[in-house]
């Protein structure tokens, strides 16, 4: 019994301290429009068209290189 206890003591003690977090301080718990915003700021921005170009490249380029 004491042999198992030191265990349980010498686990616990070796565990980092980000695993043993019970609670956390959540500020803005609205998911659905933090994904609606970064949607939104991922068109305004221009970046879906370095998206798509890097889609339509990439898939050129594989098609060049591939044999058969």
């Amino acid at each position: 019994m004491n042999n198992a206890l030191e265990s349980m003591y010498q686990l616990v003690w070796h565990l980092p301290v980000y695993s043993t977090v019970l609670a956390q301080n959540v500020r803005d718990p609205n998911i659905i429009g933090q994904m609606q915003t970064g949607f939104n700021h991922f068109i305004q921005t221009g970046q879906v068209w370095a998206l798509l170009i890097g889609l339509v490249i990439g898939y050129m380029i594989r098609n060049l290189t591939s044999y058969g």
